[in-house]
Order: C-alpha cells, then sequence, then structure tokens
C-alpha cells in the first residue's frame, strides 16, 4: 500500500513573468466561468439532431465535465501560476507536451473566435428589427460585422482585465437573461399548448452519422473551467477563490445547457433548427404564441451582448499562452511584452485577432461555402485542436495517482484516478467523432481534407516552433554560461 505524502506545491517555471495585475476576484470567476463554458451559440448545432442530444449531454457532464473540474481544481493547485494547460503539461510531461498543449489551446480558438463572431452576426440582426435577418446570410455583411467586433475586443482586452473582464461579465449577465427568457417562454408554451415532443425523439436515429459529430461538439461546449487558470497570475487569492468558483460556474453552465436544449426541441423542429439563429427563431416562434412578440429584438440584443462576453473570454484568456510561450522562449520572445501602460500581454493579443480574421477571410473568399457551413467547418476544427489539452490534463491525473509515494494535493488517489481514466476516454472519443460531419457540410471530401489537413498542420507548426526557438534557447543559456566556465 503506497504511502499518502503531504507537501507544500509551488509553481516551478523557470521564468518569472513580467508583473501582472490581480482583478479578478471570486464572481468575476464565476461569471467567467458561466460565459465560457455555456455558449448558447453552440446549442443549435447540438439540438438540430434531435432529443437524442440530451443524453449525450447527461453522459458528457457525467464522463467529462465532472472530471474537468477535479483536473482544473488538483493541477491549479500543484502548479500555480499564468499559463494554465501549457504550464501542467510542461511541468508533468515535459516541454514539448506543454508547448503542444498550450499551442492547441490557443490555434483552436482562433478558430473558435470567428465561429463566435458569426454566430454574433447571425443574431445581432434580430436586434436591427424585422425584415434583417436575411443579412446574416450576406458573406459582405457578415465578414465586416465580424472584423468590426473583433477589433472592439482586441482593444478592451488590451486596456486590461480590469476594463475587458466587465465585458466578460455583461456578457454572463446577458448569457443568464437569454437563457432564462428561453426557459421561461418554453414552460409557458407547453403549459398552455402542451408539445409536440414525444418518447420517439429521444430515441438513437436509425442513421446516427450526424449525431456522433454532436458528442465531440458537446465535449467542446463543455470545456472553459480550465481557463481561469491560464490566467492564473491574475486571480486574487487563487487557492481559496478557484475551487468555489469553479463548483458554481459548473453547476450553473451544466443546468443552463440541458434547459436550452430542451427548450429549443420544444419550440422548433429539429429540421427546421439554424445553426447560428436556432435561439432566436425559437424565442421568436414561442413569443408569438403567446402574444409577446416584442420581446424578439431585446432579446436579440441581449443575447448578442452574450457573444460578445464569450468572444472577449476566449479572445483574452487563450491569448495567455503564447504570452508565456514567449517568455520561456519557445516563441518569438516579443510574444512575451506586455503593455507599458496597461500591463497587458498585447502583442499576443494582436496576433490571435489577426490570424483569427485571416482564417474567417479565407474561408469566405475561397471555399465558396455558405456562412452555415463556414460556421460548423471552422467549429468542427477547433472541437479537435480544443480537446488535445485535456488529453494531457488527465492524463497528468493518472501519472500523478501513480506516484509512489502518493503526493497529495486537494483529491485523493482514488479521485484522481476515476476522474482522470473517465476524462481521458471521453476526450478520445470526443476528437474520433468531430471527424463525422455535421449536417451542415455539403462536400464530404472538402470537410475531411479540411480536418485532416488542418489538425496536421497546427501540430506541425507546433514542432516547428518549438524545435526551432528550442535550440535558441538552448544557445542562449550556453552563452550566458561560457563566462564563468
Amino acid at each position: 500500500m503506497s504511502t499518502e505524502v503531504s507537501v507544500p506545491l509551488v509553481n516551478a517555471r523557470e521564468t518569472s513573468a513580467p508583473h501582472l495585475r490581480r482583478v479578478l476576484g471570486r464572481w468575476d470567476l464565476v461569471l467567467l466561468f458561466v460565459v465560457a463554458v455555456f455558449n448558447l451559440n453552440v446549442v443549435p448545432s447540438i439540438a438540430a439532431n434531435g432529443g437524442v442530444t440530451v443524453w449525450l449531454w447527461l453522459i458528457s457532464l457525467l464522463l467529462f465535465f465532472w472530471p474537468q473540474g477535479i483536473a482544473v481544481i488538483e493541477l491549479a493547485h500543484r502548479f500555480p501560476g499564468e499559463g494554465g494547460v501549457y504550464l501542467w503539461a510542461k511541468e508533468v510531461f515535459g516541454d514539448f507536451h506543454g508547448f503542444l498543449s498550450g499551442w492547441c489551446y490557443w490555434t483552436n480558438n482562433m478558430m473558435y473566435v470567428p465561429t463566435v463572431m458569426l454566430y454574433f452576426v447571425g443574431v445581432s440582426v434580430y436586434a436591427l428589427g424585422a425584415g434583417h435577418e436575411s443579412l446574416a446570410d450576406n458573406k459582405i455583411f457578415a465578414l465586416t460585422a465580424s472584423v468590426l467586433l473583433l477589433i472592439i475586443l482586441v482593444v478592451m482586452n488590451i486596456m486590461g482585465l480590469g476594463v475587458g473582464k466587465w465585458i466578460n461579465n455583461l456578457g454572463a449577465i446577458g448569457t443568464g437573461i437569454a437563457a432564462a427568457v428561453l426557459i421561461g417562454l418554453g414552460v409557458v408554451v407547453c403549459l398552455r399548448f402542451g408539445t409536440a415532443v414525444t418518447s420517439a425523439d429521444f430515441a438513437i436515429p436509425v442513421n446516427p452519422r450526424f449525431v456522433l459529430n454532436s458528442f465531440g461538439v458537446i465535449c467542446f461546449g463543455l470545456v472553459g473551467l480550465e481557463l481561469a487558470s491560464v490566467m492564473g497570475d491574475e486571480i486574487e487569492d487563487p487557492q481559496k477563490t478557484l475551487p468555489g468558483a469553479v463548483a458554481w460556474g459548473g453547476i450553473l453552465s451544466g443546468l443552463l445547457y440541458i434547459g436550452a436544449t430542451l427548450t429549443l426541441l420544444i419550440a422548433v423542429s429539429k429540421d427546421n433548427i439554424s445553426v447560428l439563429q436556432g435561439i432566436v427563431q425559437a424565442v421568436r416562434h414561442m413569443a408569438t404564441r403567446v402574444g409577446v412578440p416584442w420581446i424578439v429584438a431585446p432579446f436579440a440584443f441581449m443575447l448578442s451582448i452574450s457573444i460578445a462576453g464569450i468572444g472577449s473570454a476566449w479572445l483574452g484568456g487563450s491569448a495567455r499562452i503564447p504570452f508565456v510561450a514567449g517568455l520561456d522562449s519557445y516563441m518569438p520572445a516579443w510574444l512575451g511584452k506586455i503593455h507599458p501602460k496597461y500591463a497587458t500581454p498585447y502583442a499576443a493579443l494582436i496576433v490571435h485577432a489577426s490570424v483569427s480574421m485571416i482564417l474567417v477571410i479565407i474561408n469566405f473568399s475561397f471555399t465558396g461555402a455558405g456562412v452555415q457551413e463556414t460556421f460548423q467547418k471552422l467549429l468542427s476544427l477547433a472541437v479537435v485542436l480544443q480537446l488535445v489539452p485535456f488529453l494531457y490534463m488527465f492524463g497528468a491525473l493518472l501519472k500523478m495517482a501513480e506516484q509512489k509515494p502518493f503526493v497529495r494535493g486537494r483529491y485523493s488517489r482514488t479521485t484522481l484516478l476515476l476522474a482522470g481514466a473517465s476524462g481521458l476516454l471521453t476526450t478520445i472519443l470526443g476528437i474520433a467523432l468531430a471527424f463525422f460531419p455535421a449536417q451542415q457540410i455539403t462536400s464530404l471530401r472538402s470537410y475531411e481534407l479540411w480536418m485532416f489537413g488542418g489538425t496536421l498542420f497546427f501540430i506541425g507548426l507546433a514542432a516547428f516552433f518549438f524545435f526551432v526557438y528550442g535550440r535558441r534557447k538552448t544557445a542562449r543559456k550556453l552563452a550566458a554560461m561560457a563566462p564563468g566556465i
């Protein structure tokens, strides 16, 4: 029988980061988790596959979301500091694995942030009033609006989390209000008119091909509890603040996801759900039935604020990865610079936004795909890259649980083994199923080329940066040691 040893755990980073301001309190984190985890923009693409997706939500909450919370609290306790998934994989598995984990986390958001921008376009046109809905399918309008919102979010985040966190907080409040309106209307409609949804709608379909893609998207929709730890040096008293915030953020997000999916299925036929406008379609349908059609425009406005908050949270959080990698000399050193006035990683933020903008332009200009297909392709590749760091997170739990003697952090060996095994297997399954095309995909060949080619490209690029800049880092170390020899 192994002996549990309790030891103080410290941050083992090789380099000290420039001073970052600790501005995130407990409720800032709870709201950050809600706006980052509970993303209404993924619900329509999931609900479009029918009632069976409710079972997938429950399975994912048990086998992926609960282990994720355990992993975040345990790893943040053992390895506090800026970098999160980058730092954790680096400390447990080595430098290259840390870099690959952080790289995938960052690059996935280069594609996810554009999907948020497209979703913002699809919803905000309803806030303009009746007759403007068709603008969401206009490529020029969608591209222009996406770029403008991206620029605004970058500027706000460069001004600092003290400013940027209010976008996140307003986004979380907007998310809560939008979800409450959606679910509340669903309850009223059910009580007054009943529902056409039957038990047969929750059965596994004869052809489950499209449903398989939903499982990966659901796992993707449940990530976000790790986001605050990426900004570990900007949290007030993280050892005390983080565990409670993770618990509250996780519970609220899980309940909201299931409630929103059920309401969407009740309100709109799965065959008529748009991946960009499904939420607003549901609200308009239900509001018309109960005699309050005027609520659609303010609802769309509130949901637009929510979406802007989601984009801000992921843009600001994931940009900390290249910032830390720049400090560690595995990417250009200028990425590790902070703004002289606002003390923010402005270079990393600008690079992130620029690449996201280029990806949107490429998809619109050269693929010939519609807005909804572009959204789905970007989302599916983002799912694969996003889940790679979770392989390392859950693998780290298993590796730490097998240590002899066992070094106890927050949880026991048994808890780490169960959470690690469950999360790792679910993550592997989620990655594999993301390669099955969703209903919006018109060309299977183009989709698989995009998925396999994109995955290999970004992983290959990670290896290039690591080994090229890694050699430079080694050379600098040797040069620094030379005078003392």
